[in-house]
């Protein structure tokens, strides 16, 4: 009885890391692909550079894999030891999923001033050499969301000392239109564009953000549940 419901843990376990897997492949490719052909994508700190969606990405993907390579390993061998780590490490990400959210919450007015003050310095590395990611991000920003700066569209203007904005801030796209007057650029700040649209989608985030701890919170059940019945079978048989 004990060895029928190791058997049936044991595909389910299996089944589930593959999938984990095939997802940190997954990631770890569109991470690869975004670093190969877009340089530093979406790059917008200046205090960390190697923030970018690419870097993170592949970090995220890489060890995605490298969760779910232990735990198929640990299914397959039916090793006790594989398993475990697979939980330890399983739990200690969720562990550290909910610290960050609830630290989030908790401080989101300081880590609000603190990104609009990382954002500002940011602008002035933008169009320089070796910071193409940062200004792909802002071009698609500014573009995509119809903003202009961090807080306001003036930010620019101590970035390039003068009354100038970059015409990804036009309203009508053309050659060198930054130039031209206030009146022709989009007013509205890209900090609380972005914000305020994060915030009509929040819904969608908190499905996401629900379903990524589901899915943990089985990996762990199924990691526990497989090491209780190789212990119990190895008990069973000696």
């Amino acid at each position: 009885m004990a060895r029928g419901c190791l058997q049936g843990v044991k595909f389910l376990m299996f089944a589930f890391n593959l999938l984990f897997w095939l997802g940190g492949c997954g990631i770890l490719g569109v991470g690869i692909w975004l670093a190969a052909t877009q340089g530093n994508f979406a790059t917008l700190s200046s205090s960390f550079p190697s923030l970018s969606a690419a870097n993170l990405l592949i970090v995220t993907g890489t060890f995605i894999m490298a969760i779910g390579f232990v735990g198929c390993i640990g299914a397959i061998k039916e090793n006790k030891c594989l398993l475990l780590t697979f939980f330890v490490m399983l739990l200690l990400v969720f562990l550290l999923e909910a610290t960050i959210t609830i630290l989030f919450f908790a401080y989101t007015d300081k880590i609000d001033r603190y990104a609009q003050q990382d954002l500002k310095k940011g602008l002035h590395l933008y169009g320089t050499p070796g910071n193409v990611g940062l200004t792909n991000a802002w071009s698609i920003i500014q573009t995509d969301f119809r903003c202009c700066g961090v807080s306001n569209y003036t930010d620019w203007f101590e970035v390039y000392n003068a009354t100038r904005v970059p015409d990804s801030c036009c309203l009508e796209f053309s050659e060198s239109c930054g130039l031209h007057a206030p009146g022709t650029w989009w007013k509205a700040p890209c900090y609380e564009t972005v914000k305020m649209w994060l915030q009509e989608n929040l819904l969608a985030v908190g499905i996401f953000g629900l379903c990524t701890a589901l899915v943990q919170i089985l990996g762990l059940t199924f990691a526990m549940t497989m090491y209780c019945q190789v212990v119990k079978a190895d008990t069973y048989c000696a």
